[in-house]
């Protein structure tokens, strides 16, 4: 964790879906530092809350559940849902009917700021030798990444009509240290992801702003020039593991779509086999 808080602010009350998860279990004991108290949710069963924690497991999909879910909540930061390649059925619950109920209770309870998981697949069939920047069309590479096009459109529309401001953050690859070459570019160290949410939490207007959660790496495919206001500085890069990850993987197959475009695996990965 931060020696030194990402921001001074602080709310009553967050909310952190997908506190089961690994993103989840990662940013419960961070988030702490920026409120009173941190509600916890997600469909599995959560580690007993303990001082200034609030947990409450919920079903995306029970609409009721999530309204009851965002009672007196100040802000959401959204990692609930699927976050892999799964059959259609399981993304459209969770990712699409969940992400519905979650802003039609945000509008019902007067939520005004969420943090929203989006991801990189958004973007999955754009080439390694392209740059994307955050207004650039989508191109998902699976059902995952089309639940995170949907979502980010949600976010639009929830703000156009009714106010509510998001940050919809296309998170690269949030891990301990970048396990192959694709990485070296979509690596976003767990301290870099504190600071992102956190400036997207605090920074004065969003509306809905979308950003890539990268850290400062040198190879990048993703410009983030339009998300200046945010304030988000990353202050870490995959620079220092690039000699150990090019030692292991000395090669890449230039005819494997992993290798092509930027989504990587997730360009094969599929539910149809």
């Amino acid at each position: 964790m931060l020696n030194t808080p990402a921001s001074t602010l602080r709310f009553h009350r967050l909310l952190l879906t997908g506190a089961a998860g690994d993103l989840g279990r990662e940013l419960r004991p961070r988030l702490k530092g920026y409120c009173e108290v941190l509600r916890l949710s997600d469909r599995a069963d959560l580690s007993p809350a303990t001082e200034g924690e609030e947990v409450q497991i919920t079903a995306l999909e029970n609409k009721d559940q999530v309204l009851d879910l965002l009672h007196q909540v100040n802000a959401v930061v959204h990692l609930g849902g699927v976050s892999t390649e799964q059959p259609w059925e399981m993304v459209l619950a969770s990712n699409i009917a969940g992400m519905v109920n979650l802003y039609e209770a945000a509008r019902l309870q007067g939520v005004k700021r969420i943090v929203f998981a989006s991801s990189n697949h958004v973007t999955g069939f754009y080439r390694q030798d392209e740059v994307v920047n955050t207004r650039m069309p989508p191109k998902p590479d699976g059902f995952y990444g089309l639940s995170k096009a949907f979502g980010e459109d949600v976010a639009q529309m929830y703000w156009d009509r009714w106010g509510i401001e998001t940050v919809s953050i296309r998170i690269g690859s949030s891990t301990p240290e970048p396990k192959d070459r694709r990485m070296l570019a979509t690596w976003l160290s767990h301290d870099d992801l504190e600071r992102l949410v956190v400036a997207a939490l605090t920074a004065p207007i969003v509306g809905h702003s979308i950003i890539y959660g990268m850290s400062d790496n040198q190879t990048t495919w993703w410009d983030n020039t339009h998300a200046k206001h945010i304030g988000y500085r990353p202050l870490d890069s995959s620079d220092v593991f690039r000699p150990a990850v090019e030692a292991r993987q000395q090669t890449i197959d230039q005819h494997d779509p992993a290798a092509v475009y930027q989504g990587g695996a997730f360009v094969k990965a599929t539910p149809h086999g």
